[in-house]
């Protein structure tokens, strides 16, 4: 009867194991899935820059120093490896795009041109899709990491090669503090 017992309670741990290192497996395929998210959006921005810089540049052709930088901060964003690499080459991006559109409000007919407006609708399209891939990878990152350590999947994941997976973070200030809103005060 004993036998029995402690047959059943190994099956039972092996089972456990089993269906932890299945769950571990999948968390990590996601995060995995998650990333290549953020990638496919910032490749896809990524081949609308060249349209708009030409765009802007038919507008604009004393403004070559932001065009060479906004070409510069594209194939950084293409050739970013890991995810911090990436982001860091995210937040670049997103400055110079910045500073394109700051040059394209100096003139007005450019910002009534069609096909600037088509490729700014675009490109506000893919940046929601992008904070969306952005959002999905880091809580995946976050499914990940919480079953990595917690007890007791920690004493599977550990021996089993699991680590920590790092988020998605963007370092501008401007995002990480809440605006701060002055209201006028009542005249009185």
């Amino acid at each position: 009867m004993i036998g029995w017992i402690v047959l059943g309670v190994a099956v039972l741990v092996l089972l456990y194991f089993i269906a932890t290192y299945n769950r571990l497996v999948r968390l990590r395929a996601l995060v995995k899935e998650g990333f290549s998210g953020i990638t496919v959006q910032l490749r896809r921005r990524a081949d609308l820059i060249p349209n708009l810089v030409e765009t802007v540049q038919g507008y604009a052709t004393h403004e070559r120093e932001v065009f060479e930088e906004v070409s510069k901060a594209r194939a950084a964003s293409v050739n970013a490896g890991s995810v911090a690499a990436t982001a860091q080459a995210d937040a670049q991006m997103t400055g110079m795009l910045g500073r394109l559109f700051a040059v394209a409000e100096a003139y007005p007919e450019l910002k009534a041109n069609t096909n600037f407006l088509q490729l700014q609708d675009q490109l506000s399209g893919i940046e929601g899709e992008l904070q969306s891939a952005r959002r999905y990878y880091n809580a995946t990152v976050r499914d990940l990491n919480s079953s990595i350590q917690s007890f007791p999947p920690v004493l599977i994941a550990r021996p089993m090669g699991f680590t920590e997976e790092p988020f998605y973070q963007d370092d501008d200030p401007a995002i990480q503090s809440a605006p701060k809103v002055a209201f006028p005060k009542p005249a009185g």
